[in-house]
């Protein structure tokens, strides 16, 4: 039975947020601001006339300012593979050139880090900012996208990381 609450507790809603599967990506930036990353799940299509994407970030990290001086990012979606480079970016020791020494890294077209062999590395501009609580939402309109065929995802899901893959189909015996 589903536990209800008139004002709602911030670890019940963390622990019900567990439950929502998430793509996992890094995010990466580079410009007057200088080269930057980090790890999230929060990231989702708004729509596809423009092409535009939003990315929820909590405005305490140090990436939150840097990616609006930047204005240009890159949404990083994680192969199955990649767990470690998740876990580089989401870990609050490490400088910025740590982060980026593992994994093979191109400049995109917008000037962000994209990562070679990503399941997709999708060039943005961020279009506009709205703050909600602790967190910006940033909208971000795409201007390329690069797809790997065959990678299965990298998904966080119930405070862990997961393997997604295709489907393998029956074989009738």
């Amino acid at each position: 039975m589903m536990k209800v609450q008139a004002s709602m507790d911030k670890q019940e809603f963390r622990n019900a947020m567990a439950q929502l599967g998430a793509a996992v990506c890094v995010i990466t930036s580079d410009g007057e601001a200088g080269r930057t990353g980090c790890t999230a799940t929060a990231v989702c299509s708004v729509t596809d006339d423009p092409p535009t994407l939003l990315l929820c970030l909590n405005r305490a990290s140090r990436n939150n300012a840097a990616f609006r001086a930047n204005g240009t990012l890159c949404v990083n979606v994680l192969a199955a593979r990649q767990e470690e480079i998740a876990l580089r970016f989401s870990d609050p020791n490490l400088s910025g050139d740590q982060r980026f020494s593992g994994g093979d890294w191109l400049k995109g077209e917008n000037g962000s880090p994209a990562l070679q062999n990503a399941a997709a590395s999708i060039e943005c501009r961020i279009s506009g900012i709205t703050e909600v609580g602790t967190h910006s939402i940033f909208f971000c309109e795409v201007s390329a996208a690069h797809t790997s065929a065959g990678s299965d995802a990298l998904v966080y899901f119930g405070r862990a990381f997961h393997r997604v893959g295709a489907a393998v189909p029956e074989i009738a015996e």
